[in-house]
């Protein structure tokens, strides 16, 4: 999957870059994820995304999302911020819900305080960020990730509804049912901590765990008869049974999107990037493989003595390191320790 570098641009650029055009779409979003206190934009698969910062003019203001739309474009702008939030919330361990949107010739705002917020406060000027967020290019992924930030969205709010949504994660990756249960009971034994606790409270009262997901839990949301079992709003029990059993399917959810997709979040991905990949243009492919593999290849002189600069993101180059030379120190299995080297005339 690709996780390419996504640019963030902060400051007076964004408001250059707002300024630009005429024909914007902006989403208000109900988040649960830290707010940037100021604009900011995110380039990611090719479009601009705008995420309007949360403090302007000294003021709260509403937390949005704004795309470039030309009028009658609505529908294409506003899918394209669905699949954004989407792997937004995955990403970033949270939900970031679209509660409403504006077109308009103006990047307007658009902000009701019920449904447009976030709960967990702001992230700072320009500490936002989503550096090599997944590029989804799957249909079936697509629709795992919608499914997964509805389900987020509603935990907590509407528990019924959650679990529908997480059960939906997995059903939507089967055409046959009977390999979705296989897949369910063989996975329900990797659970760990809660989940793992509310399996064991249910198989002591000797209940088949995955035929308890799909009838008490799945179809029980889903549908309503006389003599069908139901979730009934009116009963305690039945509440108290789906919110402890939520935990189980967001649970085996997680573990499909993450090891089944193979889509990783930002915890997940900066354990297992590939630090090799910003320097596969310089290296040769023999021996970025051997280093991959966790060789030693002999000399990489490809590296010696490039002129580099060292800055923090996203402020750019320190000052007096904005020029040091690389010296490969060491290569071993797999590691290549490279020193940086500043000429004395270069710190005055």
């Amino acid at each position: 999957m690709k996780t390419p570098y996504a640019t963030h641009i902060f400051g007076e650029e964004v408001d250059n870059k707002l300024r630009s055009r005429r024909g914007w779409l902006t989403a208000g979003v109900a988040s649960s994820i830290p707010w940037p206190s100021l604009d900011v934009c995110v380039i990611y698969d090719g479009d601009e995304y705008f995420l309007r910062g949360s403090e302007r003019d000294n003021k709260p203001s509403p937390p949005c999302i704004t795309i470039a739309c030309n009028d009658g474009e609505a529908d294409k702008a506003i899918a394209k911020i669905y699949r954004f939030t989407s792997i937004l919330s995955w990403y970033l361990g949270g939900y970031v819900d679209v509660s409403g949107y504006i077109w308009g010739s103006h990047p307007s705002l658009y902000g009701n305080p019920r449904t447009v917020y976030s709960s967990m406060g702001i992230a700072g000027q320009k500490s936002f960020n989503c550096n090599h967020m997944p590029i989804i290019e799957e249909e079936n992924i697509r629709k795992a990730l919608a499914f997964w930030r509805e389900a987020k969205r509603l935990t907590e709010v509407h528990d019924s509804y959650a679990f529908l949504s997480y059960y939906k994660v997995i059903e939507s990756q089967f055409s046959d049912s009977r390999k979705k249960v296989d897949w369910i009971a063989k996975n329900i034994e990797r659970l760990t901590d809660r989940a793992a606790k509310r399996v064991s409270e249910l198989r002591a009262e000797e209940i088949d765990v995955s035929r308890h997901l799909f009838d008490s839990g799945r179809c029980a949301v889903a549908h309503a008869s006389l003599e069908g079992e139901i979730i009934d709003p009116d009963i305690p029990a039945d509440r108290r049974r789906l919110s402890a059993d939520l935990v189980v399917i967001e649970e085996l959810a997680r573990i499909y999107i993450r090891d089944e997709l193979k889509v990783p979040d930002s915890m997940g991905l900066y354990r297992s990037r590939n630090r090799l990949e910003p320097w596969e243009s310089i290296i040769p492919d023999e021996k970025c493989e051997l280093l991959e593999s966790g060789g030693t290849p002999e000399e990489i002189a490809e590296l010696q003595d490039l002129s580099v600069s060292v800055g923090l993101w996203p402020g750019g180059s320190i000052a007096g390191l904005e020029k040091m030379t690389m010296h490969v120190d060491a290569i071993s299995e797999g590691v290549v320790k490279i020193v940086l080297i500043c000429s004395s005339s270069d710190l005055i």
